[in-house]
């Protein structure tokens, strides 16, 4: 993390919220909130989930510190009583939810927070600035994925976003299944294999391509990737060829019409004997761009804007509601933002084949459960403790079963129904 602190990285509102109701005596009324969307942005068919790893361990740390209490005290944000409540919080209750990498549609209740009132809704905007953020990226990121057919990606969007929300975008696009990122933050929190060579700065540094590109694999060996479109890229290949010889690894491509370029670099370093070095093509790449090259002769993908960006779709739609207090559903009715009451409980059906057909959310129950159904929430905190969660690498093979799991026409890019319906039943 940042030097940042947590706990003042939320909205106003809670802490007044908090205020108020340790006036009126409801602060301590056991509560549940539940965490999903309306909707799932334009054009998409699923939702990932993604950042609950890193949520918990901030929830862990969430406190005031004594300069906040006093910023919150001079302010009028927090009255006394509300200030000496929150100098002692710590969370004691629990959270449940869906496994990161699993799949989501609307109304999937895919986190879960019960506790008292007041310890639950100060973590509102820290839940859902996570969540929003890293489900978007990682939905993004997951139909890159599949627009890829199996050709390796690299994630390399850390100079287009905020260097916090960089770091959580890499390990998002790695869960999702990009192989490497460049963003060494992210290779050393969370064991991201890194990734990368050099710019065309550097060639404009040195007195001709050929220099540069000698200088790189003097240092690097020929184990490297030569950009090679910083002047001419038919040259660029035949210099790169002519210093490292028909072993190096692989050219980059930044620019340009990728599909003919493609092609006609692959022909070239063919000719020149070059028949085993890759081609990596990069430049304001996103899912739909990856696949109009699907035909081409490219080895691997570089994408960053688009990634760290969700592709148009930044955040994924999440809201933060309380469903539940003291056992009782609680129901807001607001036109077009009506909630259902009750602590929810989740199942996907499946055909014995394994293809998924249905999500079954029950409010204050649990499903009729089904040969092939799969129980989708798990434990994240009790009573105040982490559980032992996933690795990184296990949440990302189990988003490669749940893509694998679903019909085939939820992986389309193109606009339709949710991939999975969901169906919202009476408790039994």
């Amino acid at each position: 993390m940042s030097t940042l602190r947590l706990a003042l990285l939320t909205d106003q509102y809670e802490l007044t919220m908090v205020s108020a109701a340790l006036q009126d005596g409801t602060a301590d009324r056991r509560c549940v909130f539940e965490v999903f969307s309306r909707r799932l942005p334009a054009g998409r068919r699923y939702g990932v989930v993604a950042g609950t790893g890193r949520l918990v361990e901030m929830i862990r740390d969430f406190r005031f510190d004594p300069a906040e209490i006093d910023f919150l005290r001079r302010t009028g944000v927090a009255d006394e009583r509300a200030a000496q409540w929150l100098a002692d919080y710590r969370f004691t209750g629990d959270v449940d939810g869906y496994a990161e990498g699993e799949l989501f549609f609307p109304g999937s209740p895919i986190l879960t927070v019960s506790g008292t009132f007041a310890e639950c809704v100060v973590l509102e905007t820290l839940v859902l600035s996570v969540l929003n953020h890293d489900c978007a990226i990682a939905a993004a990121a997951a139909r890159m994925v599949t627009a890829a057919r199996g050709r390796a990606l690299i994630e390399m969007g850390s100079r287009r976003a905020h260097e916090e929300a960089a770091v959580a975008a890499a390990r998002s696009a790695y869960l999702a299944g990009f192989r490497f990122t460049s963003n060494l933050a992210a290779g050393q929190r969370y064991g991201i294999p890194t990734a990368g060579t050099a710019a065309h700065a550097f060639t404009l540094l040195h007195d001709d391509e050929r220099a540069a590109f000698a200088s790189q694999v003097a240092t690097l060996g020929k184990d490297t990737t030569l950009l090679v479109d910083t002047y001419d890229i038919a040259q660029g290949i035949r210099n790169a060829i002519a210093v490292a010889g028909p072993e190096l690894r692989a050219v980059r491509i930044d620019s340009g019409d990728l599909a003919v370029i493609a092609q006609q670099s692959r022909e070239l370093l063919d000719s020149l004997g070059a028949t085993e070095t890759k081609i990596i093509v990069s430049g304001d790449l996103d899912e739909y761009a990856i696949a109009s090259l699907a035909a081409e002769p490219v080895d691997m993908y570089g994408a960053g804007t688009a990634v760290v960006t969700g592709s148009g779709a930044p955040t994924a739609g999440l809201v933060y509601k309380l469903v539940e207090v003291e056992g009782r559903p609680v129901v807001k009715r607001s036109e077009h933002k009506a909630t259902i009451g009750g602590r929810k409980v989740a199942v996907r059906r499946h055909k014995p084949t394994g293809t998924a057909t249905e999500e079954v959310i029950v409010p204050q129950g649990v499903p009729d459960r089904q040969a092939n159904d799969r129980l989708l929430q798990q434990s994240y905190v009790v009573s105040g403790e982490p559980v032992a969660l996933p690795t990184l690498d296990q949440s990302r093979e189990h988003l490669r079963q749940c893509l694998i799991s679903i019909p085939w026409e939820g992986l389309k890019l193109s606009a339709g129904d949710p991939a999975v319906p969901v169906t919202v039943v009476p408790a039994t």
